[in-house]
């Protein structure tokens, strides 16, 4: 059941490659809906959503940042969200919580690589988007040319809703082809046409009337469009120019008119999920919450399901940039920061999981670093530090080997690592560096085999398992089952055995986590008097190591999906280059002097390939890349790292350390 007061709300994700003009597009519907009085300008560092000082200083946009508006009596909550591919996981993050997305494309550049990734995941999710060509009023623009390449690398349900009036210079705005007189111009009549086209091809009876008198009535799109657009059918295409402000108010009519209200149940058991953490001098953690059923206010205790846990509520706020309110209740279909929960993590779910969409993998680093800090005595407040930040996004997966004294990080690349520097300057004071990075491997058992482990001493203890270990499909991740009867190994000791076989799985024995893999148990006893469930939880990693020492690994390497568009004279040069790489492609596609490709390239040998593919191109070819799996090293690569704590395999060593550490806890 949708509740009325749902009907005046939208959530709606912006979304772009770096650079198409994002946070200048959010600022100027801020602007114009009289959400703020005066512009302010990324590249001046007076954005209202770039408030990190990082984003002010570089210029890009590093954060999802929150804010709201109202325009004809409707609340629209809006994330603008980084463009750079570093920063996929604040994308991915929003995607789950938005309702609708608004994806600007450059009218010069056009479909960018990371336009394709968001394009993809948007699909996954099915969300209702419409596509919003900015830039129009630059040198180069080409409205035509880019509605082309959204039809054929995106979707061919994109329409235009629009035709643009003039290029460059002369860009004065866009008209709605709705409104459109049947004495305008041939090209703008060109847009009207796609626009009928599409849609009759979505209905039997209206295509039969197009094909007949070569047209639909002008009453028929109106009523069709916003149906066909909020259910993510049709994808309508807007033009503007957003620095110059054209273009901006037919964007926020569009957005309230053709992207759907939230789905939202007043009266339903209490839904959400915790979908950003910040923190506030004042108020400490800050959780953005996105609530789909229920209701919440102030002082109430909320149960985490997540974790298990129950906190209080202090404060609801709106946050509108650097502005907050205390509104104090939060209802089904919105969204607002909620004070007073330091439990708190992202992806975490409250009251019940009933209505919260899945997740979106997108975002998958590849790269680990070593950090490194100046002064010994900064030691614990880097620790802590980064404790905070890998809170915040929890794909950096802090790595802190205590015996070592080492901190490692997982990034997606060069840009995070030095937004990671300035991070660690500004908010904490710590100057830190980063080693140079490395690719993360996977392993994989080299054949099936058995694991086995006698747990029975120092008394009292009792833990006897044999595991089958085997090879899975890849991508298939981890299988486990077991086929040991409970009264063979009660219960209780299973469910401890099923707990630790995936954190066994962490560390294998090149010290990468193993992957694409089927382990059953197939015997298992405990002890009436002896055994501990903790036994089970000390035995299972020797029991899997064991294993793995008898299957043997391999070593999987991380991929790229690339897709690269070159002069042709440039072509031949390149795949050279691709094939040095142990690139792998298909058969280049030349269309209109360019050369397309299409491959997968490791990541490990391709690491300043994005560097040095301008000069390669003489700055003329565009490159997009997207993960595309793990596969098999080639026999001659060797990758080790350190493990952290003691190996299983040094079963006396481990048994003693392990003892310890619940001794001391």
């Amino acid at each position: 059941m949708e509740t009325n007061a749902s009907q005046h709300i939208r959530n709606i994700g912006i979304f772009a490659h770096v650079d198409a003009g994002k946070t200048t597009t959010t600022e100027q519907i801020l602007f114009h809906s009289g959400r703020i009085r005066s512009l302010g300008s990324v590249d001046a560092g007076t954005a209202q959503t770039d408030f990190l000082e990082v984003e002010r200083s570089r210029g890009i946009s590093v954060r999802a940042a929150a804010t709201r508006f109202t325009w004809q009596g409707v609340t629209i909550n809006v994330v603008d969200t980084p463009g750079h591919v570093d920063f996929l996981s604040e994308v991915e993050r929003s995607l789950r919580v938005m309702d609708g997305a608004v994806l600007i494309l450059s009218a010069v550049e056009g479909v960018q690589a990371q336009t394709e990734v968001i394009w993809h995941a948007l699909r996954e999710r099915n969300i209702p988007t419409l596509i919003y060509v900015n830039k129009m009023d630059r040198i180069g623009a080409d409205p035509q040319a880019v509605l082309k390449q959204v039809r054929r690398l995106l979707s061919a349900q994109a329409v235009p809703v629009q035709a643009p009036l003039g290029i460059e210079d002369s860009f004065g705005g866009a008209m709605s082809v709705l409104d459109m007189a049947d004495s305008d111009v041939v090209e703008a009549q060109s847009y009207l046409q796609l626009l009928e086209e599409t849609v009759a091809e979505r209905d039997e009876s209206l295509l039969f009337h197009y094909l007949d008198s070569g047209s639909l009535p002008r009453e028929e799109l109106r009523k069709r469009l916003p149906v066909l657009a909020q259910s993510g059918e049709l994808f309508p295409v807007l033009f503007g120019a957003s620095n110059r402000g054209i273009g901006i108010e037919p964007l926020m009519q569009a957005m309230v008119t053709l992207l759907p209200a939230p789905l939202a149940i007043a009266d339903g058991p209490l839904s959400g999920v915790v979908f950003r953490i910040e923190r506030d001098s004042a108020m400490g953690k800050i959780a953005y919450v996105r609530l789909y059923s229920g209701m919440i206010r102030n002082r109430d205790s909320i149960p985490n399901v997540t974790q298990q846990i129950e906190e209080k509520i202090t404060q609801i706020r709106k946050i509108d940039g650097q502005k907050a309110e205390d509104v104090g209740v939060l209802s089904a279909g919105d969204i607002a920061a909620v004070c007073g929960w330091n439990q708190a993590r992202i992806g975490d779910i409250i009251g019940c999981a009933d209505y919260v969409p899945s997740e979106t993998r997108m975002a998958v680093p590849l790269l680990t670093v070593q950090v490194k800090w100046s002064s010994e005595a900064d030691y614990p407040s880097v620790v802590a530090a980064l404790q905070e930040l890998a809170d915040e996004d929890p794909l950096l997966d802090l790595q802190w080997l205590q015996e070592q004294r080492e901190l490692h990080l997982k990034v997606m690349g060069p840009i995070q690592i030095e937004v990671l520097t300035h991070v660690m300057n500004d908010r904490y004071g710590l100057k830190v560096d980063f080693g140079q990075p490395s690719v993360i491997y996977k392993e994989t058992p080299a054949e099936a085999g058995e694991g086995f482990i006698a747990y029975t001493m120092p008394k009292p203890c009792w833990a006897i398992m044999r595991f089958r270990i085997e090879p899975g499909e890849r991508g298939s991740g981890l299988t486990y089952s077991s086929a040991v009867r409970s009264e063979r190994l009660l219960e209780r000791y299973q469910n401890e055995v099923a707990r630790s076989v995936p954190e066994a799985l962490q560390q294998g024995l090149f010290g990468w986590e193993v992957t694409d893999l089927k382990v059953t148990l197939i015997e298992g006893e405990h002890h009436v008097w002896h055994t501990h469930p903790l036994d089970f939880a000390l035995a299972t990693p020797m029991g899997i190591m064991d294993g793995l020492a008898h299957t043997g690994v391999k070593l999987l390497e991380p991929l790229l999906s690339f897709r690269i568009s070159v002069p042709e004279e440039t072509g031949g040069k390149l795949m050279n280059e691709l094939i040095q790489m142990r690139g792998e492609f298909g058969t280049p596609v030349v269309r209109q002097e360019r050369m397309e490709l299409e491959g997968m390239l490791p990541v490990a040998t391709s690491l300043d390939f994005p560097a040095r593919f301008g000069s390669l191109t003489k700055g003329r070819g565009a490159l997009s890349t997207f993960f595309g799996g793990y596969r098999e090293c080639p026999p001659d690569v060797r990758a080790e790292r350190v493990r952290r704590g003691v190996n299983p395999l040094d079963q006396a060593k481990y048994i003693l350390a392990f003892r310890n550490a619940l001794a001391s806890s």
